[in-house]
């Protein structure tokens, strides 16, 4: 049977995450000692803490990877390897450090990076993001394609499911958006908290910066497949991660197509690895067939490896 490591994306996080498994692994331990040092955080009051921080992107980001990252590290130590990975957003970034294409250390630093640029793309109030519930992504991407110009701009930023999708850009577009979509029979519309307008054309200018970092990295080859938000198809090439993952930034999540994509290509058992069970949801919701497991505490980590 093959096997999809499906890695959390940012929003997943929450005070006291890998908490239980830091304390009971030195491996674990170790991990986070790497992402402190390597972003001089303390990275255990970070995570387990109140920590304000923790739901800041510039933080958020190499939170969510070291404690997706670190549950990664316990499979593979008991032998359980995938046989593709992939991720949410930020969590692709896990999934090309599982595969080896780039250290964990060079990661932290370019989510942390990106992050900071996600936040100072936009200003405060610019844009917003909403979640679509229960309509056909023939209209929503139809609603957004009649509102959207080069000054006022909504698209979608993900496919989550069939179910939900999430639209981003600038404020007044979105707000307008969501209107018509409720009028079109969306069962419901969620404006999401976040930040800025993440994965829609607004973000061009952090992109750009975030190729400047990117470039700097001697990338390796893939262990195994990484499949890709913008394409949802395995990365091709080192030369194409580079590419795909600045046009991430500004591009929708393919993240309903890239599973159905790894269902196609022979995958029938996905693991989540990370805080948090919404991306075991999604799938569920994407393929009622496959079978779907999650992994962020000990017990869900004994029961996997016990079976």
């Amino acid at each position: 049977m093959k096997t999809a490591f499906i890695y959390s994306g940012q929003g997943a996080q929450y005070n006291g995450m890998a908490k239980e498994l830091y304390e009971t692994y030195a491996s674990v331990r170790d991990i986070f000692e790497q992402a402190g040092d390597t972003l001089g955080v303390d990275m255990v009051d970070l995570c387990f803490e109140d920590n304000p921080k923790l739901h800041f992107t510039p933080f958020t980001q190499p939170a969510v990877l070291t404690v997706s990252y670190a549950i990664d590290q316990l499979m593979k130590e008991a032998g359980v390897y995938p046989n593709a990975v992939g991720g949410l957003s930020l969590g692709e970034y896990t999934a090309l450090v599982s595969a080896g294409v780039m250290t964990f250390k060079e990661a932290v630093a370019l989510v942390h990076k990106r992050g900071q640029l996600m936040e100072e793309a936009v200003p405060e109030g610019t844009g917003k993001m909403a979640a679509i519930i229960g309509l056909e992504k023939e209209a929503v991407e139809a609603i957004c394609r009649r509102l959207s110009s080069t000054s006022s701009v909504v698209g979608i930023a993900n496919y989550n499911t069939p179910n939900q999708l999430v639209i981003s850009g600038h404020s007044k577009a979105v707000e307008e958006a969501s209107q018509l979509m409720n009028e079109a029979g969306a069962k419901r519309v969620v404006e999401l908290k976040v930040s800025g307008p993440f994965h829609s054309p607004l973000l061009q200018s952090a992109s750009e910066l975030l190729e400047n970092e990117i470039d700097k990295l001697a990338l390796h080859s893939f262990s195994y497949p990484v499949y890709s938000n913008v394409t949802a198809a395995p990365y091709s090439s080192e030369e194409e991660v580079k590419q795909l993952l600045v046009k991430q930034m500004t591009s929708p999540v393919k993240f309903e197509q890239m599973i159905v994509q790894m269902i196609d290509d022979g995958v029938e058992s996905f693991v989540e690895l990370g805080p948090g069970k919404t991306l075991r949801t999604f799938i569920k919701s994407i393929d009622r067939k496959v079978n779907v497991k999650n992994v962020e505490n000990v017990s869900q980590l004994n029961k996997i490896l016990n079976n």
